[in-house]
């Protein structure tokens, strides 16, 4: 099944990870991998340890895709491309596949939607596939098994308050 996991609040990255050792847990083959990120948040370097998940990232980092230059654009989408091929490819290796800010990748269009789209109703039937983001559009509703919005009531951050590590990364 299609789980997602998407919105302006805190807390989809930890519901991914959350639900990855669980499986875990069980006996269960995990892939987690993250779009947007540097590899250096918190949760890779346990998750990494943990027997049955394979911490697997695209590549090299750009920063945030809005900051990004448009050719820095062009190099993140070729990485990206080639790197949703390979976990295509692997997807039989695993029974929970977590792609962690897949949805903000796919709506700037940083990989083939029609690919991504197969690979979820192919995949979405035979394993788990979690995807996180802010914005999903509807197709992705629409193949999603369980959609959970996290909904920012409050935060620190509109205080000033900027992330800290072991809490938002």
């Amino acid at each position: 099944m299609i789980h997602l996991y998407y919105g302006d609040g805190k807390g989809k990255t930890s519901a991914a990870c959350g639900l990855a050792v669980r499986s875990a847990g069980a006996g269960m083959r995990v892939l987690f991998t993250q779009f947007f990120k540097n590899g250096s948040s918190s949760e890779n370097s346990i998750l990494s340890g943990i027997e049955g998940i394979d911490v697997v990232m695209p590549g090299e980092y750009h920063g945030r895709y809005k900051k990004m230059d448009d050719a820095q654009k062009n190099a993140v989408c070729e990485n990206y491309r080639a790197f949703m091929s390979e976990l295509i490819e692997k997807a039989g290796d695993y029974d929970l596949i977590v792609l962690d800010e897949a949805v903000s990748a796919y709506g700037y269009g940083m990989f083939g939607k029609e690919e991504f789209l197969s690979f979820l109703q192919k995949e979405g039937c035979e394993r788990e596939i979690v995807l996180t983001g802010r914005s999903p559009l509807p197709e992705l509703l629409a193949l999603a098994d369980y959609a959970t919005e996290m909904k920012k009531v409050k935060h620190p951050f509109d205080r000033g308050i900027t992330a800290r590590k072991g809490i938002e990364f």
